[in-house]
């Protein structure tokens, strides 16, 4: 029989039967059709985790195709290669691309809670920080804060807890950083800025040439395994550990809100599993190399790790808490998702000191 009548066969039978017919015919052609998006990045075209290998944007991108059967084809480009790096919220706004690879803390310029979906200084570890997104109410409040832009986002990724960072001289006290040249984005680097900080915002493959050449005297990045393929350990030789600014990190799946309403519901479904699978893929990746390249840095390449000394850290987390204070005090928004955050982080506190920071103190003596 030809496909045709039999559809509107079955309409009629359906009709006479008093069964609500009409909603049949469109959800089978929508279901079938084709989307081919462009999605952007803030790194460059072979940034491990950032772009490429598991848990990264390609990866994500080749199991949507996958999943959704074709149906929805996602061509990427890295930073440089269709807009520059940073500028992936404005290009997804306005309808240029479909979508952006990034982190969100790029844009707090644009507002300030977006700094909360990628990291907090002094902040929830990937636990706390997924948790909140997923359980505590995050997500909700994230795509809030973008309505107002057209915009729609997700978690993408994340590193796990970062290093402070690449000094070509170690930091012994706070007074050595007044007038310190240091990549550092984000809330990071007003609070270092606050304590006189000349902090600059480069893309990652600029890092290396600037603190190589000494237009920078230190830099942050990520963690051993991404730093060591930048190479930083060549420009600098003193690797401060503790990763204050940068908890866990988590990366952001842009969208356009006009494009994303487009989706039948499958293939919406599709994108937020296959980011949040990314969420996880990418963490147990990275811990799984950044041992052995800590190791290789330290014993291999000359490499000094230490953490910052005590009375940085504290100076570090006056300024974090006053900044955020400030910012929140400022915009409804923020002062929204600020004290979301923090209520949720009093909680999850409580349980972390029973159980990670007990398995680590008192069973493991570390």
């Amino acid at each position: 029989m030809d496909r045709r009548k039999f559809l509107s066969a079955s309409a009629v039978t359906a009709v006479g039967a008093g069964i609500a017919a009409p909603l049949a015919a469109p959800t089978v052609a929508r279901a079938q059709d084709t989307f081919n998006w462009r999605m952007t990045n803030s790194y460059g075209p072979t940034a491990p985790f950032y772009t490429v290998g598991p848990g990264s944007p390609t990866d994500m991108i080749e199991k949507i195709r996958i999943m959704s059967g074709g149906r929805l084809n996602i061509q990427h480009f890295a930073a440089g290669e269709l807009i520059p790096a940073f500028e992936g919220f404005d290009a997804v706004q306005q309808g240029v691309i479909e979508m952006n690879a990034s982190n969100s803390y790029f844009w707090s310029g644009n507002v300030f809670a977006a700094q909360y979906f990628t990291t907090v200084p002094f902040g929830m570890s990937f636990m706390g920080h997924m948790a909140w997104l997923f359980h505590g109410g995050g997500l909700e409040l994230w795509q809030e804060t973008y309505e107002p832009f057209g915009l729609v986002a997700f978690p993408m990724n994340s590193t796990g807890v970062q290093m402070t960072g690449w000094f070509r001289e170690p930091i012994e006290d706070l007074g050595q950083l007044n007038g310190l040249r240091m990549r550092i984005p984000g809330l990071a680097g007003r609070v270092y800025a606050s304590l006189g900080v000349d902090t600059r915002l480069l893309p990652g493959g600029e890092i290396f040439p600037a603190l190589e050449r000494g237009v920078i005297d230190a830099a942050e990045f990520v963690g051993p395994y991404q730093d060591r393929a930048l190479g930083l350990h060549q420009a600098a030789r003193f690797y401060h550990t503790s990763g204050w600014h940068e908890p866990a990190t988590t990366g952001e799946l842009l969208i356009s809100r006009t494009a994303w309403d487009s989706l039948p519901e499958d293939l919406q479904m599709i994108v937020r599993q296959a980011s949040q699978a990314a969420c996880l893929e990418s963490l147990i990746w990275s811990e799984s190399v950044n041992g052995p390249a800590m190791t290789d840095l330290v014993e291999n390449h000359g490499v000094t790790a230490a953490p910052l000394p005590a009375p940085v850290i504290a100076a570090l987390r006056e300024a974090t808490m006053d900044v955020l204070e400030t910012e929140a005090n400022a915009s409804e928004i923020t002062r929204k998702v600020h004290d979301s955050y923090f209520a949720f982080k009093a909680d999850h506190d409580g349980w972390a000191r029973s159980s990670e920071v007990s398995w680590f103190n008192d069973i493991l003596g570390m």
